[in-house]
């Protein structure tokens, strides 16, 4: 069992329109609602990739639970917290003209003393049955900074693999804490380490205590600095989409790799196609399994000279 954490889960709301204009109205042609928030998005990958996954966080409020009712039939098991306070949104909104897509992120529900002390009771209790944890996602109000270390210290304890993606001080908290993995982009590393060049802070922030950085640069693939060595990969071309959940994917590529115990090259180059397959798809936690099997052999892993 992979469990995904998501502190922060939301209903993912996915507007179509034909084309986006600021300060017109518009005619929405398709509404998706879908439980998101990272760490179900990568859940439902997991799913998809045959892994059986568990999915913990909190959830509250009319929101939460549409979230979970939307939850229920899927692969997923639910291991949701309740709290008081209501569950965000995301709204995605897709112009079909351009293929752009616009995001807005509400904050999250407050959460209480007691919710994060029945939270972390619920979290030790699913360790022990976990093959890996990934911790995903930002944070809601009322959880403090240093939460995501203290739940890598937690799942080192009980002796289970953690990948870490989140940014900001969360994430120079965590990788302080030694995950096995974390999963920046390269805007959060260049805040992490101060470094731009994608390689240079690669190798900076496993410096700072991760065992591997895995760094996402968009629409050119990953970057990987592991304890074995350095590999860039890359797709054979950018694709058009909406970008809403692709390295949700990613993440799960990289989890389902680390559990079947594949080489980097093979691991990295599942994570990029997934990735790539999911921006074709039409909504988060989602992914084109037709467009993933064609791109998979097509991934390019070029491995790097480790110079420091």
């Amino acid at each position: 069992m992979i469990l995904t954490v998501t502190l922060n889960t939301a209903l993912d709301v996915t507007y179509r329109v034909p084309s986006l204009t600021p300060h017109a109205s518009h005619r929405v042609s398709e509404v998706r609602e879908r439980p998101g928030g990272k760490g179900l998005n990568v859940a439902r990958v997991l799913s998809a990739l045959g892994h059986e996954s568990v999915v913990t966080g909190f959830a509250g409020g009319p929101t939460g639970a549409v979230l979970r009712d939307l939850l229920a039939p899927l692969a997923p098991r639910d291991a949701l917290v309740p709290v008081a306070g209501t569950t965000r949104r995301t709204i995605a909104v897709v112009d079909d003209a351009s293929g752009d897509t616009t995001q807005l992120n509400e904050p999250g529900p407050l959460v209480t003393a007691g919710e994060w002390a029945t939270f972390l009771t619920s979290y030790d209790s699913l360790l022990p049955g976990a093959d890996a944890v990934a911790l995903c996602g930002s944070l809601p109000p009322g959880i403090h900074v240093g939460a995501y270390a203290e739940l890598i210290r937690r799942a080192r304890g009980a002796g289970v693999p953690v990948l870490l993606d989140t940014s900001g001080e969360p994430l120079r908290r965590g990788i302080a804490a030694r995950p096995d993995l974390v999963k920046p982009n390269t805007d959060e590393l260049a805040q992490l380490t101060g470094a731009r060049e994608p390689l240079r802070a690669t190798r900076d922030a496993r410096r700072r205590g991760a065992h591997t950085v895995v760094a996402s640069l968009g629409p050119d693939g990953l970057l990987a600095a592991t304890a074995d060595g350095v590999w860039q990969a890359t797709p054979p071309a950018p694709v058009k989409g909406n970008p809403t959940g692709a390295g949700d994917s990613a993440v799960a590529g990289l989890l389902s790799g680390l559990v079947e115990q594949l080489p980097w090259p093979d691991l990295l180059a599942r994570a990029v196609a997934l990735s790539a397959a999911t921006v074709l798809a039409p909504a988060a936690g989602e992914f084109d399994a037709a467009a993933y099997e064609e791109l998979l052999p097509h991934i390019a892993v070029t491995e790097l000279a480790d110079a420091a």
